[in-house]
């Protein structure tokens, strides 16, 4: 079986780093924000381009943690998009506000800046740029609505981990941004676990506070936080793994190239970059009118092909009354035909034949399955 992702074959691929990470952790004896949380927020704060790192206990909390310094809460409104993970949400409703879902790009399938802009109101407090699949977001207009508005921009990188936009970094053009390290992450923990970055020093203060019970020192309360920590052993996996992001996306980009030389002429659409961007390609998503029957093939095939989203956050049931939902055309559209095929930096050239030769077979509309 051909897996859609393979956090296992990183573990393969750097065992002895991750292996001697493991054990100078066990072997210390300090296990919660230690020595390992405090160099890990350094580096890779300062990989993506900021001075201050908060590791957390998840993407989702990130975002609840960002959303919370942003002073963001009850009776307010955060615009985001409606493809998309449902963490994004969720994290917007742990935070007492509400949600406004808008539409996609066609081509990128990022939040559409024209979308954002006719969904703000009295109400909006803050947007959340979602960097898709591994795609920047197109954050120089979403900046230049947000900022003269009074707006936060809380950018969701859990997808993008060393994406770049316009030679910079994401996660360094909001106020706040917000990565989680799932195992599946382009950088992935052997966990749960998650970061906070952000270049404001007073935000990056508040977020140390609630992440530990609003501690300015121990069992001292200064305001209400909660418990949120990146523990120790996830840390020093994490530091292990970020000494090789750039070399394992540059491999995604060039199994995407293979997709792409394969595929480019068959009946399905394949993703694109934005001018001046850096795409990492977290997953390789393409669009079939075939979508379904295209999944059913490659999986009796033995390739673990998936749906990156099959219902889109208005279309679940939890969610079906929020604002916004009524003019989403893109996202219902795409949502019947996007289709994620594997992809992680040690797929093997001889498996990405066999997927391109099965998706070139089970495209063509005179296929009948």
């Amino acid at each position: 079986m051909i897996l859609c992702s393979h956090p296992k074959a990183q573990y393969q691929a750097h065992r002895e780093e991750i292996d001697a990470a493991v054990r100078r952790v066990l072997e210390s004896g300090w296990y919660v924000l230690g020595e390992e949380v405090r160099l890990f927020e350094q580096e890779f704060s300062q990989y993506i381009g900021v001075p201050h790192g908060i590791g957390v206990g998840s993407g989702t909390e990130a975002l609840h943690l960002a959303l919370a310094c942003c002073g963001v809460g009850r009776g307010d409104e955060v615009i985001t998009v409606s493809h998309t993970a449902t963490a994004t949400v969720a994290a917007i409703e742990m935070a007492g506000a509400t949600p406004v879902l808008v539409d996609i790009e066609p081509d990128y399938y990022t939040l559409d800046p024209d979308r954002f802009e006719a969904a703000i109101t009295p109400r909006t407090r803050a947007v959340i740029p979602v960097h898709l699949y591994g795609q920047p977001a197109d954050m120089t207009p979403i900046l230049e609505i947000a900022k003269p508005r009074g707006l936060r921009v809380i950018e969701d990188c859990a997808q993008a981990h060393g994406a770049m936009y316009k030679n910079q970094r994401v996660g360094s053009f909001g106020d706040m941004a917000c990565f989680s390290f799932y195992p599946t992450k382009n950088l992935g923990a052997l966990g749960d676990g998650g970061m906070v970055v952000t270049r404001h020093s007073e935000l990056a203060e508040r977020a140390m506070r609630l992440r530990q019970y609003g501690w300015t020192e121990r069992y001292s309360s200064q305001e209400a936080g909660w418990n949120t920590r990146l523990d120790e052993i996830q840390a020093a996996v994490l530091r292990a793994k970020l000494r090789h992001l750039d070399q394992d996306n540059a491999h995604r980009r060039s199994l995407a190239q293979c997709y792409e030389g394969a595929l480019s002429d068959k009946p399905v659409v394949l993703p694109k970059t934005r001018d001046h961007s850096t795409h990492v390609y977290h997953l390789y998503v393409v669009r079939s009118t075939r979508r379904d029957d295209m999944l059913a093939g490659l999986r009796d095939e033995g390739i673990g092909a998936a749906i990156h989203y099959p219902v889109p956050i208005h279309g679940q049931p939890a969610y079906a009354n929020l604002p916004g939902h009524d003019e989403l055309p893109v996202t219902e559209a795409f949502c019947g035909e996007i289709l994620s095929l594997p992809m992680y930096p040690e797929l093997p050239p001889s498996d990405v034949h066999r997927i391109t030769h099965a998706v070139s077979e089970f495209a063509d509309p005179a296929r009948s399955l």
